[in-house]
């Protein structure tokens, strides 16, 4: 009995010296890990990232936030490390999700496309189709020529086409859609960075005629002089050149031979073996 419970003893203070063994290593595992955090939020910083993709001129808000910890030494410059100081402000750049927002992209003057438009320029914005608008290809960035088509104007009777900007930059390209008879329609709205005087031309070729975008190559910076485009160019350029007309020979019925003077005619006379010739006696018979 002695022996047993000797045994029983020497199992329960293995079991307790265990079990406090266990709290021990713990208690310091927890320690090590809330020092370590301790160290590590030393060096983390807090840094307002985009929380979805941005384009230029948006006025943000805090659903369109999040905040991140940074590594002290990967803090972009000009960061920002609470939601409340960049709500309001106006992207100035495109800014993809879990981008880092600094102050160079943002500005807290204006927004939206007013960002884009340079010192003494304008933005216009025109309606084209989906053919005229070059099928809806043109995006921000692109370089355009604008062509204005007239049917009639006072006293010009024939349509013509003039081209009236040449590498103008586009700034925004989007569609809307619109009414025409009662039916809903799907044009393309494409807004155009002009000089205040392209700014008129594009203004009153809207109000006079059909505008059409001409896609530019980006490294084709040149301005050519072109001339306009008549209807009467148009017609002529596709007349075929007519056949070469048939020859007609026209042949005359021969007509009476030519009278010619009658030949003066001799009779010959035979009397006794002697032989004679004698101008005939002419016919008293008129033709």
């Amino acid at each position: 009995m002695v022996t047993a419970n000797n045994g029983r003893a020497f199992m329960g203070l293995a079991v307790v010296l265990g079990l406090a063994a266990a709290a021990v290593g713990y208690l310091g595992l927890n320690s090590l890990a809330s020092r370590a955090a301790t160290s590590g939020s030393r060096n983390l910083r807090d840094v307002v990232v985009t929380a979805t993709d941005l384009t230029f001129g948006v006025k943000l808000e805090k659903t369109m936030l999040r905040v991140v910890r940074y590594p002290k030494e990967s803090v972009p410059m000009g960061a920002f490390s609470t939601v409340d100081s960049v709500a309001g402000q106006t992207t100035k750049v495109f800014l993809s999700a879990r981008e880092p927002v600094t102050a160079t992209k943002l500005s807290s003057r204006g927004g939206g496309l007013s960002m884009l438009v340079r010192p003494n320029m304008r933005a216009v914005s025109v309606e084209v189709n989906q053919v005229s608008g070059v099928s809806g290809f043109v995006l921000p960035g692109d370089r355009v020529d604008v062509l204005v088509t007239v049917n009639r104007v006072q006293d010009i009777e024939e349509a013509f086409t003039n081209t009236i900007l040449q590498n103008t930059e586009v700034l925004a390209a989007g569609q809307k859609t619109a009414q025409q008879d009662n039916k809903p329609i799907t044009v393309q709205a494409v807004t155009l960075l002009v000089s205040p005087r392209g700014a008129e031309q594009l203004a009153h070729a809207q109000l006079q005629g059909v505008l059409t975008l001409v896609l530019r190559n980006p490294e084709d910076q040149d301005t050519l002089r072109v001339a306009s485009y008549t209807t009467h160019e148009l017609m002529s350029s596709n007349r075929r050149p007519a056949p070469p007309s048939a020859r007609v020979v026209v042949r005359q019925a021969p007509g009476p031979a030519p009278r010619h003077a009658a030949e003066p005619r001799n009779v010959r006379i035979i009397r006794s073996a002697t032989v004679s010739e004698q101008p005939a006696p002419r016919d008293t018979i008129s033709n």
